[in-house]
């Protein structure tokens, strides 16, 4: 579909690469690579930490709180914590600098994902 669609060959791999071990055999090579397929996993269950929180945000979430949560195998079940693991390691990064980083950068674009969120979808 992207190929058809006039994506360059980085961008596919990139894109088949997140799925790794999961929906594709296409192994991430690229740092921003690497990142996504870590990332893409550890942000469900960050983001389902801080709905239980009651600021229901990442502003105010901390890593010790996410460390906690993820050590429960019942919460955030459906987010691969082999997965966040391996995207860890093949960074070269310890677990909390990972949940750390991630916290970071979604904190960056929190009010954009919110706004898109509760958009009707239409453009003004």
């Amino acid at each position: 579909m992207l190929r058809n669609a006039g994506a360059e060959e980085p961008l596919i791999h990139a894109v088949r690469s997140h799925g790794y071990n999961l929906t594709a055999d296409v192994k991430p090579e690229h740092e921003m690579e690497k990142v996504l397929y870590a990332a893409d996993e550890l942000t469900g269950l960050i983001w389902a930490a801080a709905l239980m929180r009651p600021s229901k945000s990442i502003r105010d979430i901390e890593v010790k709180s996410v460390c906690k949560k993820y050590k429960s195998k019942g919460f955030a079940a459906g987010c691969s914590r082999e997965v966040i693991e391996a995207g860890a390691e093949m960074l070269g990064w310890t677990l909390d600098e990972l949940i750390e980083k991630t916290i970071l950068a979604m904190r960056s674009c929190e009010d954009l994902v919110e706004q898109e969120m509760n958009s009707d979808g239409s453009t003004e």
